[in-house]
């Protein structure tokens, strides 16, 4: 029969869990998805992520083995003990994300598997080197710009965490030439600008009407000027963070995911043209930036990853 492991995917608007084998696929059915947000309570949030990952364990069919739950979660995270504190959702701080999920698995008779956690920006890269864009690539930075902007890093073909489980956090990498205050306390993060809640408060505060990233898109796509100039500062400082990145740690490919990554059919060009653009450096301008290749199944993917490809987790 059949091995599965538990996915879930905690981020800033939802949370998501599967059932995923040992090839990469989610298991029809087993998909199911609660709101979280930043007006969540603590007892919301952990009820949201408790009825998602019940309802996707009721999926596991007769006979079959699962073999343990990884998690991809919204950084900042806490090492490798499974807690989180994701700065889009405040009521979490320190908290034991990676216990409650082991406590579901254990009130549905499933106790006593292993429960691993990482930010949701290294589940990407996992899940790109595994089966999407950057499959043969050893040096490799998986992004998310969606709430917020996440990032990891998977260097010489092996993950790197760090030792507080943040490394790749690039969401937080300050952007020259920008003084937006970050949430995070910071000014000129790339998150503060470039994320799809930071660029539709900076295109209403030029005389943009709408109020979500699919009207902005839409407004783009039709011509608005200020919708236009807020894609294009977004994808510029996502480039401009990408080359600082790889002029740091050298990478062949970056692949992005994310909601707002798909605001305009020309959003991964865009960062890819500021990233060579940046410099002379051609270890820098030969980085690659590439659209995720999984679509909206890459961070439950990666988060699978975590339980089906321990080879590169290290």
């Amino acid at each position: 029969m059949t091995d599965y492991a538990l996915a879930v995917d905690l981020g800033g608007t939802k949370v998501e869990a599967a059932l995923v084998d040992a090839a990469g696929s989610v298991l029809t059915g087993s998909r199911h998805r609660r709101p979280t947000g930043s007006s969540a309570t603590s007892e919301q949030l952990a009820a949201a992520v408790t009825d998602a990952v019940r309802d996707a364990l009721a999926a596991l069919p007769a006979g079959a083995t699962l073999r343990g739950a990884g998690i991809g979660s919204a950084g900042p995270i806490a090492g490798t003990t499974g807690d989180v504190s994701p700065l889009n959702l405040p009521a979490w701080r320190s908290y034991p994300l990676g216990g409650l999920v082991a406590e579901t698995l254990t009130s549905a008779g499933l106790g006593g598997l292993p429960v691993t956690l990482r930010m949701d920006g290294i589940c990407i890269a996992l899940a790109e080197v595994w089966l999407g864009a950057a499959q043969g690539e050893t040096n490799v930075m998986g992004m998310i710009v969606s709430t917020g902007v996440g990032g990891g890093l998977i260097l010489g073909g092996r993950v790197v965490a760090g030792p507080t489980g943040n490394a790749g956090h690039i969401g937080h990498v300050a952007v020259a030439g920008h003084d937006d205050r970050c949430a995070c306390g910071a000014r000129g993060c790339l998150e503060a600008i470039a994320s799809g809640p930071r660029t539709v408060a900076w295109a209403r505060e030029h005389g943009f009407g709408g109020t979500t990233g699919e009207e902005l898109a839409a407004a783009a796509a039709a011509g608005d000027d200020v919708a236009r100039r807020a894609v294009q500062r977004s994808a510029a400082a996502v480039g401009r963070a990408i080359a600082s990145a790889s002029a740091l740690v050298d990478l062949d490919v970056v692949a992005i995911g994310g909601g707002f990554s798909h605001v305009s059919d020309d959003y991964i060009a865009l960062v890819g043209a500021a990233v060579a653009e940046h410099s002379d450096f051609s270890f820098v301008t030969k980085t690659r930036v590439v659209a995720s290749g999984l679509s909206g199944e890459g961070p439950l993917i990666g988060a699978a990853a975590l339980v089906h490809r321990t080879d590169l987790i290290g």
